[in-house]
């Protein structure tokens, strides 16, 4: 009995090893590209199989040769190539003959094959392609993959004519002076608007996908010479994992390639301006773009860099400086004044000028709330008025915004939940974080103001400064892509602080880039020139 019991051990292991070795064998063979048969019938009812119920996948068979006699077969998505005018069989035909060709009898299958296989196609857009699975990636992509029965390839013709939103003024990041177009859906034109700016050589480009069932196109970019290697290396090593991932949009890169995922600190700007883009690479940047998106990810990104807007560069020296400074100044208002005012009126109110801790006392009489509770309502009020006016359409969402505001505002002294001083504290906070240039850098300061208004609420000034020295404590040991995130100023590098708070001309702008190693190219060739 023991043994009869053992023997069936034995088989159900053996069995279940068999199976185990089966189904190896059959994800392997799975991931080994079909290849394209000779038979047109057999691709045709494989291809079947494989598209079956999309609906939005035409098959056009027709015949060519003596007497008709040799079939071909066409495929296109409707919904990708919507207006299908071109002949392709023309296409595909008048490159074997000298002159325009009707029903092409003359035409023989041997003669097709040796004609593509020689590369011998004037259509730019036409390419010979050899396995099943990149010919049904080529149909996915808009374009028309023409067979041809005795052939094991085929031909695919680039085809897309889906609708497009064209280039048009930029409303994410506007300027008065400047360029004013945006970057589109489309990956190869936001190319074509960086490349011309960029006319050199030097401006490398690298092409992938992503995985999954998206299949997105990547690109990123980097000019030679100025990128740092390592820097380049590093993102190389940290974007390899990107192509095995299903990516959407640029910001689906943005988690792979930061060193802190968890810090509500932005490391990584992001624009929908050429200018902008290139003026990063030149700045020895890495510029990720992907397919159906307009954002632009420029890596690294420096806490100083989110403060810096395009126009400081379009602009006079001096008025650049000053509104730089102003934007920095709103920076701290829109951080810290909640926290300040809570830590005064609860802790410090010594620390108040006489005249104005009377104000204050008189507006707050009534009130039922502490200063933290009273801030907290109304930041909560003003946070539900900024997403509704974002979520809205834009002629509305601003008007909806200036009453909402106006209405609660006024509502809420009123009612008694608020004072009028403490309205005024966070209008003033709500309305700084507009002048941030970086969207993603306002979310931030929208996290960090509410544990600094606790710290302030709970421990006073002394709170509010253990708060603002842990921030900053994690800014000076935050990484981008391995570059200090407080670089210029910490670790502090002198040479390039005349592009921080102040903006220097551009004439020594220029002659002396940011980069350290566009800086060093032309310290060796002006010293050879000198030899």
């Amino acid at each position: 009995m023991d043994l009869f019991k053992m023997f069936r051990r034995h088989r159900t292991a053996l069995s279940f090893t068999q199976e185990k070795s089966l189904d190896a064998i059959k994800h392997e063979s799975s991931n080994v590209n079909a290849p394209i048969m000779p038979s047109l019938n057999d691709n045709r009812q494989r291809l079947e199989e494989i598209l079956a119920n999309c609906k939005d996948i035409i098959f056009i068979p027709w015949h060519y040769g003596p007497n008709l006699q040799y079939e071909a077969m066409a495929i296109y998505c409707i919904t990708l190539v919507q207006d299908k005018k071109e002949n392709y069989f023309k296409t595909v035909m008048q490159d074997l003959v000298t002159h325009q060709i009707g029903p092409a009898t003359d035409i023989k299958p041997v003669d097709v094959i040796n004609f593509f296989e020689s590369h011998g196609a004037s259509e730019e857009t036409a390419h010979v392609i050899g396995d099943l699975d990149r010919a049904v990636e080529d149909i996915l992509e808009g374009n028309v993959v023409v067979f041809f029965d005795q052939w094991d390839k085929a031909l695919s013709f680039r085809a897309i004519t889906l609708q497009e939103r064209q280039v048009t003024e930029n409303l994410i990041e506007p300027v008065v002076r400047g360029p004013h177009e945006s970057t589109v859906e489309n990956l190869r034109k936001n190319i074509g608007l960086i490349r011309i700016r960029l006319k050199t050589p030097d401006f490398k480009l690298e092409f992938f996908k992503g995985g999954g069932k998206s299949n997105s196109e990547v690109a990123y970019a980097y000019i030679e010479g100025a990128v740092n290697p390592e820097t380049l290396a590093e993102f190389q090593e940290r974007i390899s994992q990107a192509k095995e991932m299903e990516i959407l949009e640029s910001s689906y890169i943005e988690e792979l390639l930061e060193d802190s995922i968890y810090s509500p600190l932005p490391q990584f700007r992001v624009t929908e301006r050429p200018d902008v883009a290139a003026a990063a690479l030149l700045d020895g940047k890495i510029i990720v773009m992907v397919s159906g998106s307009p954002s632009i990810l420029i890596c690294p990104g420096l806490f100083i860099e989110f403060l810096l807007s395009p126009e400081d560069y379009y602009s006079r020296t001096v008025f650049s400086s000053f509104v730089r400074l102003i934007r920095f100044a709103a920076f701290f208002i829109t951080l810290t004044l909640p926290s300040i005012y809570i830590g005064l009126t609860t802790f410090n109110p010594e620390l108040i000028p006489t005249v104005l801790l009377l104000a204050i006392l008189n507006t707050r009489e009534g009130i039922p709330f502490p200063s933290f509770i009273e801030a907290l309502i109304m930041t909560f009020f003003f946070e539900i008025l900024t997403e509704a006016g974002a979520r809205l359409p834009r002629p509305i969402g601003s008007a909806v915004s200036i009453v909402g505001a106006l209405v609660i505002g006024e509502a809420a002294i009123n009612a008694g939940i608020a004072s009028p001083i403490m309205v005024v504290v966070v209008a003033l906070t709500g309305i700084t974080i507009f002048s941030l240039p970086q969207y993603n850098l306002g979310n931030a300061v929208r996290i960090l103001r509410i544990p600094l208004m606790f710290l302030s609420a709970s421990l006073g000034g002394f709170g509010f400064m253990i708060g603002f020295l842990l921030l900053l404590l994690h800014m000076m040991s935050l990484r981008s892509l391995g570059q200090p995130y407080l670089a210029p100023l910490g670790p502090l590098r002198p040479r390039q602080l005349h592009d921080v708070f102040v903006r220097a001309p551009l004439s020594s702008l220029l002659r002396s880039p940011r980069n350290r190693h566009q800086h060093s190219g032309i310290q060796q060739t002006r010293k050879k020139d000198k030899w």
